[in-house]
């Protein structure tokens, strides 16, 4: 890598450290055009719960239609790069036989090329950065070269929104159950002890997240369909229990 390459690559990963995961995401499939040559558009898919993968960024309609047919077809170079290799490129989709069905439905739709690049995080493989080609041959050593570098300086950039965001919703969250306790506190006249363990009692009863439950505590100021004297039987005589909120 040349000393200029290597600046610009420096630089482009200060750009991409937006904080916010969605504008990040949108940021790291908008410059993939910039950076790789021959790439005329682009799409990041993601792992979702259950093994499902969705595209959560994308610069045109056509990559949300190209990916979607990886998706239902169960087959295409994203797929594979999320779950097998780390990088998967073709020239020539419409003949590429490593995906008979997807790839001549692709090239049809005028995107003859593509090169997959896997993505990860800190638990592995979370996704994969789609860049489409127009026609055959759309992409040369260099482009592959260049995708492989901007992957990892995207795989970093997403890993820092992601972190940054769990900051956000922990902090958000311990603020929801404080102002849930200080509700209870005074509606039912409780020690914050007590408002804090009535809050574990109805989230594990009602197998609801704690910080859902202090959602609805603050929205109903207190607690839905419960008489006043129930509150206060559930909530404990002694005050030794712990009054910190948690985000569990």
């Amino acid at each position: 890598m040349s000393d200029n390459t290597a600046a610009f690559f420096a630089a482009l990963s200060s750009e991409l450290m937006l904080g916010e995961e969605e504008a990040t995401l949108e940021a790291v499939a908008q410059r993939a055009l910039e950076v790789v040559p021959g790439c005329t558009a682009a799409g990041i898919s993601m792992r979702q719960r259950r093994g499902r993968v969705d595209t959560v960024a994308a610069t045109s309609p056509l990559v949300d239609e190209c990916d979607q047919l990886q998706y239902d077809l169960g087959e295409g170079p994203c797929l594979d790069a999320i779950t097998d290799d780390l990088t998967y490129l073709s020239n020539d989709l419409a003949n590429d036989t490593r995906w008979p069905r997807w790839g001549p439905e692709v090239a049809r739709r005028g995107m003859g090329s593509i090169v997959s690049v896997r993505l990860t995080g800190d638990a592995g493989s979370v996704g994969a950065i789609n860049m489409y080609g127009a026609g055959c041959g759309a992409f040369d050593p260099d482009s592959h070269d260049l995708a492989l570098i901007y992957a990892v300086h995207a795989s970093n950039a997403l890993r820092a929104a992601h972190q940054a965001s769990g900051l956000q919703t922990a902090v958000q969250s311990r603020h929801l159950i404080g102002l849930a306790q200080g509700i209870l506190m005074q509606r039912y006249d409780l020690s914050m002890d007590q408002a804090f363990t009535v809050l574990q009692r109805y989230s594990s009863h009602r197998n609801i997240k704690l910080r859902d439950l202090a959602r609805e505590v603050v929205d109903d100021r207190g607690l839905r369909h419960l008489e006043d004297h129930t509150v206060r039987r559930a909530a404990p005589r002694s005050r030794d229990t712990a009054s910190g909120p948690t985000t569990s």
